[in-house]
């Protein structure tokens, strides 16, 4: 078993890199698409919304609900393609750390 100055200097170095990382995760920008591309969202690695575009033939007074729901779904998928990013991100630096088995970080 490792000592603990051991444990704690690897716990100092891992919390840098969580501070690291999550700050250029920040900076990580991701589309969501709907409807073939006619609606586009974008949200950075927190997770907010940093533009959308809209195709103009969605513009249909008549069926706004439609232009809603593509909404909705590019933004889900913009927000499922960071979550995946930082999933990763995550993976990868945690990668050089002995967890026991079943132990996912950050908790």
């Amino acid at each position: 078993m490792k000592n603990i100055g051991q444990m704690m200097k690897q716990a100092q170095a891992m919390q840098q890199r969580m501070v690291e990382m999550q700050a250029k995760i920040g900076e990580v920008e991701k589309d969501g698409q709907s409807g073939g591309g006619m609606v586009v969202a974008t949200l950075n690695g927190k997770g907010e919304a940093r533009h959308i575009k809209i195709d103009k033939t969605l513009a249909d007074p008549n069926d706004i609900e439609m232009l809603e729901d593509l909404i909705v779904a590019a933004f889900n998928d913009a927000k499922k393609k960071i979550d995946d990013h930082v999933a990763a991100e995550t993976e990868k630096m945690m990668g050089g750390m002995n967890l026991p088995p079943g132990l996912k970080l950050p908790f």
